[in-house]
């Protein structure tokens, strides 16, 4: 794996463990948190409202992207190898790049349809898909490292 790569997955795991990190001051801020990073008036009205619901998924995502972070840094070489490490990066770019993509159908609906939105928004679908685009470049050298340690 070359250099760059392995930059690509360390600044990768480090916004991970960013959101991660952002997902537990939610929990700790409750519901004008969840208001306002779109996670709809249910989940903020059952947050005010002392349900153990909303802390828990909120918790269950910032695990997930710690595993995310995690997964990084193994295909960066930080971390021992993890199990089936290289199907997992190209996974997770996927889930980021596809949540990413809602970026262009949010700009055609505000072009379009007059849509009016957080620009908040945008800066959360580009996040995703910098992110996304991030993992799989890191994925592609990791992958390409993996085949010339094989031959």
């Amino acid at each position: 794996m070359n250099n760059r790569a392995k930059t690509l997955l360390v600044a990768a795991g480090i916004i991970c463990l960013a959101l991660a990190m952002l997902h537990l001051e939610i929990i700790y801020l409750g519901a004008p948190a969840y208001r306002y990073f779109g996670a709809g008036e249910e989940m903020a009205a059952q947050a005010q409202a002392g349900s153990w619901t909303p802390p828990l998924l909120t918790a269950g995502i910032a695990l997930l992207l710690a595993g995310f972070a995690g997964y990084a840094f193994s295909g960066a070489g930080l971390l021992r190898p993890w199990p089936w490490a290289r199907p997992a990066l190209w996974a997770i770019a996927g889930v980021f790049t596809l949540r990413g993509l809602a970026v262009f159908v949010q700009l055609a609906a505000w072009a379009w349809g007059g849509r009016d939105f957080a620009l908040r928004e945008l800066a959360f679908s580009l996040t995703a898909l910098a992110l996304g685009l991030l993992f799989l470049a890191g994925a592609r050298g990791f992958t390409a490292g993996s085949a010339a340690k094989a031959a």
